[in-house]
């Protein structure tokens, strides 16, 4: 495995706001196992990159083609609105960055839903403190 491949899939389990122990769960496989592969010290199999594409909802292009310093830049450049930088964003950068938000926001609704239901199950066993 590159080195560039295992920091694609790190960046982007970033981006997501996955743990490495959220991703290991869906491997099926170990934090610490999970995290050999992030640091480069296993092997990759093409098998195991469709699985993590899979987790991360994305394909195995995207992981393959990302580049975290033009999404990086192209974010600045959004959230600042200008372009002193100089990166100039075309309309797939943009797409990308609305997408990778748009599944930020969703998995962040997704835990919310979650605490809530964790919630009212403390409450119904334990009432309101």
């Amino acid at each position: 495995m590159t080195t560039s491949i295992k920091n694609k899939i790190k960046s982007i389990r970033e981006l997501k706001n996955y743990t490495q122990e959220y991703v290991a769960d869906q491997l099926g496989v170990t934090q610490a196992g999970y995290s050999k592969i992030e640091k480069g010290k296993t092997i990759l199999s093409f098998a195991k990159l469709v699985e993590i594409a899979r987790i991360l909802e994305v394909s195995v292009e995207d992981i393959i083609s990302f580049d975290s310093q033009r999404y990086f830049n192209s974010f600045n450049t959004v959230k600042g609105n200008n372009n002193s930088s100089g990166v100039i964003i075309n309309s797939d950068d943009s797409a990308a960055l609305k997408h990778l938000y748009e599944d930020k926001i969703e998995l962040l609704e997704k835990l919310l839903s979650r605490t809530e239901q964790e919630l009212d199950r403390y409450k119904d066993k334990f009432g309101d403190i």
